[in-house]
């Protein structure tokens, strides 16, 4: 079987350590500050504790530092960048191409470079590109199918990652510019106020309603658990779950669910064995209705019901009363429910009757879902998660040997005198070595020959403790961290970048110049008030509404009466947002 990377996000600390004892293979993480989820940011000291954690099961530590930099910037980047490389950190996940000439000219230490789907990777052009210039992964936009993903895996020498999991911008990643240019809190820059979630009214140029005060621009989540097999058959080198805003419980379940389907058809990039407790269920973890976006097609992506999480599908209400309703479906007090917009908690379960903290808009055939399950949020609470590391013990002529699933070797001497009764030693001393707990190993087998010494059982215990601790010195000594490869200039795809090339710095503009591509205009942050696209976008409102072959001009309306005009390739099968005032 292909080695496949399951990548998971953590907003802090504690739920990277969570992400790795549920299986990852790598964790992402925000830096103290210049990442995508601004409110995601962790301190160096935190970040070098994940390191040292995760590399104990050969498990990567990839940093964000994901959004577009002014000069100033750039320069306190350059500085992070060396922290982070110094306390061990895997790679780093960029968007900046002014961090790219950081690199070309040696003012940055070798570690990986990864471009971020903000870099807008949707075209083999611009894979090619990346690879060329020397980059050790490109993560793709989310917008491509697995025939596309397959072309660009055989085009190339560089990783590629893909998302598998979490929630959809609606918008092309790094394209959108409707949050900087309605409040000035920019994508780019980290802070995303999430218009897409907004309702809106769309209108034709005579201003007759095709869809009144909806959720327009609004997707569902994305799952790709089904796909999985075709996506490893593609080529794919890492799949990524999003959600570095996400809690310790949805990183827990997520990723534990996406382990036990990689196992069965990929081997893991790290090490260990994932002991757990709970059986995952992604339906019971935020989302807001699940969909495999463009992977085998166009296919209803979009919720314009409501943005909030949807939950599980229970069943439709089969009778209700003043304050109670019947529902085919296992419930518990303090369940969360949704239908539609509206919402309840559960107060009581009894005779078959599910008593509501109340019955708004609760009637007979409504579709009822369950966004918060009490009784698995608690099992995920509790947990006893933990992931252990496979050692074999052998021993043989006075020395006991360890070694673990990768391969790693340490020896001890034992001395002792002979025991009165070697047999009743040997049962001991196997019964005590197996006795690891809730250290970082677990053991997978024992091999022990003839002449056992007579030792104290607190002897042997000491001897194990001791011969694992020398094991996982031994493990850390022998982890190997890649090094990025020297970056070069090389030919841009096009011959001009305008604002969609967000260069928001002087060496951004240097080294698309060196890849001949004139500069036309920096990016949109920089003077935000020109009329431009806001938003390129898959998701398309005309095929939505069955409006394709239409030649109506059509526009979104927010809640404030702003106007937007609607744009549509319809060659390519996109839309695309203008401010029309």
């Amino acid at each position: 079987m292909k080695k496949t990377e399951l990548l998971a996000p953590a907003k802090d600390k504690q739920t990277a350590i969570t992400a790795i004892k549920s299986g990852a293979d790598a964790v992402y993480i925000g830096a103290p500050a210049f990442g995508a989820r601004q409110a995601a940011g962790n301190s160096i000291e935190d970040i070098k504790e994940v390191v040292d954690y995760a590399h104990k099961f050969y498990v990567k530590v990839h940093v964000t530092i994901n959004t577009i930099l002014t000069d100033n910037e750039l320069l306190e980047v350059k500085s992070l960048i060396t922290k982070l490389y110094e306390i061990g950190v895997d790679a780093i996940i960029i968007q900046d191409t002014g961090i790219l000439e950081l690199a070309i000219c040696g003012e940055i230490p070798p570690i990986p470079l990864h471009a971020s789907t903000q870099c807008n990777n949707r075209t083999l052009d611009k894979v090619e590109f990346f690879d060329r210039v020397g980059l050790s992964r490109v993560i793709l936009a989310r917008e491509l199918s697995i025939d596309e993903i397959k072309k660009i895996c055989s085009s190339v020498n560089c990783e590629i990652e893909t998302f598998v999991h979490g929630a959809l911008c609606v918008s092309y990643s790094g394209q959108c510019y409707l949050s900087a240019s309605i409040g000035g809190r920019s994508a780019n820059r980290g802070e995303c106020a999430q218009p897409c979630r907004k309702k809106y009214t769309l209108v034709d140029k005579d201003g007759n309603i095709i869809a009144k005060e909806k959720h327009l621009l609004s997707l569902k989540d994305f799952n790709a658990s089904d796909k999985l097999q075709e996506l490893v058959d593609a080529g794919v080198k890492s799949f990524k779950i999003e959600g570095r805003l996400k809690d310790e419980n949805y990183v827990k379940n997520v990723v534990a669910y996406y382990r036990e389907k990689l196992d069965k058809i990929s081997e893991k990039t790290s090490s260990g064995r994932v002991f757990s407790d709970f059986t995952p269920d992604v339906r019971k973890s935020f989302n807001r209705g699940f969909t495999e976006y463009f992977l085998s097609g166009r296919e209803e992506c979009f919720n314009f019901e409501s943005p909030k999480s949807r939950g599980e599908y229970l069943g439709r209400v089969t009778k209700a009363g003043r304050d109670w309703f019947e529902l085919n479906a296992d419930l518990a007090p303090q369940d969360g429910l949704c239908f539609g917009e509206s919402g309840c908690l559960v107060n009581k379960v009894a005779g078959g009757k599910i008593y509501p903290n109340k019955m708004d808009g609760i009637s007979v055939g409504i579709k009822i879902y369950r966004n918060f399950d009490a009784r698995f949020d608690r099992q995920l609470r509790h947990s006893k998660l933990k992931r252990q590391i496979a050692v074999d013990l052998i021993y043989k002529s006075g020395i006991l040997t360890a070694v673990d699933e990768d391969g790693n070797t340490v020896e001890s001497d034992i001395v002792g005198e002979e025991p009165q009764n070697p047999e009743k030693m040997r049962e001991i001393f196997i019964a005590q070595l197996q006795k690891t707990g809730e250290s970082d190993f677990y053991i997978r087998e024992i091999k022990i020959g003839e002449g056992v010494p007579f030792m104290p059982v607190s002897q042997i215990n000491s001897l194990r403790r001791a011969l694992l601790e020398k094991l996982m010195a031994e493990r850390l000594s022998n982890y190997k961290r890649e090094e990025q490869a020297p970056l070069r200039h090389t030919q841009y795809p096009a011959t001009a970048v305008d604002y969609r090339g967000n260069i928001h710095n002087k060496k951004a503009e240097i080294f698309y110049e060196q890849c001949g591509a004139k500069v036309k205009e920096r990016s949109y942050e920089s003077s935000p008030k020109r009329e431009c696209e806001l938003m390129r976008t898959k998701h398309c409102l005309k095929f939505a509404f069955g409006m394709c072959k239409t030649q109506k001009e059509l526009f979104l309306v927010d809640e404030k009466g702003k106007k937007y005009k609607l744009e549509f390739d319809c060659k390519n099968c996109e839309m695309v947002i203008k401010s029309s005032e």
